[in-house]
């Protein structure tokens, strides 16, 4: 067997966050054990998709634009997007079951019917996106890794923004919020790096939230710690 091969056939990924944290209440493990596999967007991981066949997005969606929520905490953010966008699917990643299950919470409550839920790794996700097809993408306070020798781990890193860039139709909008200045320094560095560009014209624009904007718990965690938001706007070249 090869050192850098799972027994699935995937690649070794290190994986630098939490799968799960403290216990699910028993309506989250409801929502798990009968929504989640509804919501599947399709044969992601390895162990039922070994030669990476790319999803049908048609299939999923019936031909609507499909926006792309990388990491969505506990969902607040992404509900909001499907609720007042009903002609457009949302697909989201994150591997924290906990986040995941409050998601699905959420998605009972709104009956949003144009989501689809990866509950793991976003990269899995761009191995079976077929190329150009996703409209929008949002990163939205992603774990910040604070000290220098984790930056390495950031999302705005070539091993992350290249598949996505890859998976993003030209003239795409991808979004990041973040409240941490370095974060900021190396998302404005990176991105543009693969085949983006900034669109900000005057301050307001990185410093005024999106019109259609709903703040999360993760940006209110960070008002109440006077942190201050920055909402930076990339255009897919």
């Amino acid at each position: 067997m090869s050192q850098d091969k799972h027994p699935s056939g995937a690649p070794w990924r290190n994986f630098y966050g939490r799968f799960k944290g403290k216990g699910l209440r028993q309506s989250q493990e409801v929502y798990l054990d009968e929504d989640l596999e509804n919501l599947s967007p399709g044969p992601v991981d390895w162990d039922v998709n070994p030669d990476r066949k790319p999803i049908d997005i048609k299939e999923i969606f019936g031909g609507i634009p499909v926006w792309l929520e990388v990491g969505f905490g506990g969902g607040e953010h992404m509900v909001h997007q499907a609720v007042k966008n009903p002609g457009v699917g949302i697909i989201g990643c994150e591997p924290f079951i906990n986040g995941v299950a409050m998601l699905l919470g959420k998605i009972r409550a709104a009956e949003a019917q144009n989501i689809a839920v990866y509950p793991g790794d976003v990269r899995n996700m761009f191995d079976v996106l077929p190329e150009g097809s996703i409209d929008r993408a949002f990163l939205l306070y992603p774990d910040p890794w604070p000290k220098k020798r984790h930056h390495r781990r950031r999302f705005v890193t070539p091993e992350y923004l290249e598949p996505l860039a890859k998976v993003l139709k030209k003239g795409a909008i991808f979004r990041v919020a973040t409240d941490i200045p370095d974060y900021v320094r190396q998302t404005l560095e990176q991105v543009p790096q693969h085949g983006f560009e900034w669109l900000a014209e005057r301050p307001q624009d990185w410093r005024e939230p999106w019109a259609d904007w709903i703040s999360t718990r993760y940006e209110q965690k960070a008002l109440r710690e006077d942190r201050v938001p920055h909402y930076l706007t990339f255009r897919k070249l």
